[in-house]
């Protein structure tokens, strides 16, 4: 077997402790020995000055679709990402029953994107990760069992609640995904159809991830107005279920907003008090990124985005949006309200005709067009059939700080792929360590990739990986703790960082000297049983 030996550098690696100089041996895909080195190498990495680290594990990604058309994720290689979590949302790839497919193409396109290239036939996820393996990864991937996906096969697309009979099926289709080896569940309760679902839905489908030690993933009903009702929804869950919890993209929006910061805190206090399990991920930007299509209140999504499409070509229905998102309706997060037609800029489109509104905010383009700003964003809508991205500002670096140096925390990348995509998609990781460890110091490099390796690796039961150890995965990631930063802007957001000079995967160089190695598949589809 290959042997790499990296020398000369310094270790961090991943406990907390302090770095240490040191060396390491790679022995095919595995660390063989961490310490003085005196055996032969085929391979020798002179990391003089550099910190040696496990490899980033990014605990909400959007690959989804990308990993099966491009199967080296190049964002999340560049930025040592080793190994990703998809299926997130409670939107994604699987499960798929055939007589769905066109619609949830639709629904899953602002999110995930969309490919005639694909087949769309697996219908399952053991199928879906099958195809992954076959097509081979880099980095590796894992996937969470989305709730919308297991809603839409037990009862459709409808904007009601589940029968007892339907939530029994979901439980089944639950257990199914989950024992394929599904990491965990996971929901948005902003996104349809999981949005029409009632606490106890979820407490059911959640007590067979409990059993089974999986966790639930939640984009949780509100991040805005309603933060503290909503969190105490998923206290409530994690309580009846015995599920342990993890929040997506952890933060409060709006600066109306900005003064429940303590109560949020007060509130995760005591569930460590109650010594209820709660873990969350956060991206190091003050500014989001999801679907265009979540500004439109959710009955106006029912039945899917053939009716959305429809319901945005009526001039009643259309009226009815726009006094909602006027008024506001009481439990709905209203992005127009807390972040305003001039802080939501549009991403990706499909169609080429609309493609001059990237990059654009929702002022701008009501501009272009020549229209007023609530019809230039329904008509945008109409003509993308709600496949149309966007990022929106929520916040300031010292709230991200408030909750990137909790206990619960670890770090995530939130970003979708598609057109000109948030700037985390390629630096959310080494913005951490230049920005906030370097600059800011808000925390120890050591306490940071804690945070980006070990931590999400228990949390997610990721075995033999997220540390530097004997008999471990040679994931490995080497960079230049003094260079290391983001380099993307959100006018220039497709830019990889610069300062990370190694990433191995699996044993196998994926990364060198800055320059990604596209050929390498070095990944594996991590099951969880």
């Amino acid at each position: 077997m290959k042997k790499i030996l990296i020398k000369n550098g310094v270790i961090i690696d991943g406990s907390r402790n302090k770095r240490y100089a040191g060396e390491v041996l790679i022995e095919g895909e595995r660390i063989k020995q961490i310490g003085k080195i005196t055996e032969n190498a085929d391979v020798i990495i002179d990391a003089k000055g550099k910190i040696v680290a496990p490899g980033f594990i990014d605990t909400h990604s959007h690959s989804d679709l990308k990993v099966l058309l491009e199967p080296f994720v190049d964002a999340k290689i560049s930025q040592g990402i080793t190994t990703e979590i998809l299926g997130q949302d409670g939107v994604s790839m699987a499960p798929l029953p055939k007589e769905y497919v066109s619609s949830w193409r639709k629904n899953l396109a602002g999110l995930d994107g969309d490919s005639d290239e694909l087949k769309w036939d697996w219908e399952t996820t053991d199928n879906y990760l099958n195809l992954m393996a076959e097509k081979g990864c880099s980095p590796n991937e894992m996937y969470l069992v989305p709730h919308g996906n297991i809603r839409m096969e037990a009862m459709g697309l409808e904007a009601r609640v589940a029968t007892d009979e339907e939530i029994s099926k979901m439980k089944m289709i639950t257990r199914r995904e989950l024992e394929a080896g599904a990491a965990g569940i996971s929901t948005g309760l902003i996104y349809v159809p999981c949005a029409y679902s009632e606490t106890k839905e979820l407490i059911e489908i959640c007590k067979v991830g409990a059993e089974l030690d999986k966790p639930l993933v939640i984009h949780q009903r509100s991040e805005a107005d309603t933060m503290i009702e909503s969190m105490n929804e998923v206290i409530t869950i994690a309580k009846k279920s015995g599920i342990k919890i993890h929040f997506s993209h952890f933060k409060i929006c709006g600066k109306k907003n900005w003064g429940m910061i303590k109560d949020i805190v007060d509130l995760l206090d005591k569930c460590k008090e109650e010594k209820i399990k709660i873990s969350y991920d956060q991206y190091p930007y003050v500014a989001g990124s999801t679907m265009l299509g979540v500004i439109i209140p959710t009955w106006a999504h029912a039945g899917g985005t053939d009716k959305l499409v429809e319901r945005l070509g009526n001039e009643e229905d259309r009226k009815r949006m726009k006094k909602d998102i006027i008024e506001g309706i009481p439990g709905w997060d209203n992005f127009i309200d807390f972040a305003g037609f001039e802080g939501i800029y549009v991403t990706s489109v499909k169609n080429q005709k609309n493609e001059d509104c990237i990059g654009k905010n929702l002022l701008e383009i009501a501009a272009l067009k020549g229209k007023d700003k609530f019809d230039a964003v329904f008509d945008l809508l109409k003509e993308e059939e709600n496949a149309v991205g966007m990022y929106d500002y929520y916040g300031k670096d010292e709230h991200v700080v408030t909750f990137m140096t909790r206990e619960e925390s670890n770090i995530c990348t939130d970003g979708l792929l598609g057109g000109k995509p948030h700037p985390r998609v390629y630096g959310a990781f080494p913005r951490v360590i230049g920005k906030f460890v370097r600059e800011m110091k808000a925390m120890s490099l050591e306490e940071a990739i804690y945070k980006m390796t070990t931590k999400p690796a228990n949390t997610f039961r990721i075995e033999e990986r997220g540390a530097l150890k004997e008999g471990y995965y040679a994931d490995i990631v080497i960079f230049d703790k003094n260079k290391i930063i983001d380099k993307g802007t959100f006018i220039e957001p497709i830019q990889s960082p610069e300062g990370i000079d190694y990433v191995i995967l699996n044993g196998e160089i994926v990364l060198k000297d800055g320059i990604p190695k596209k050929e390498i598949l070095a990944g594996k589809v991590l099951r969880i049983k």
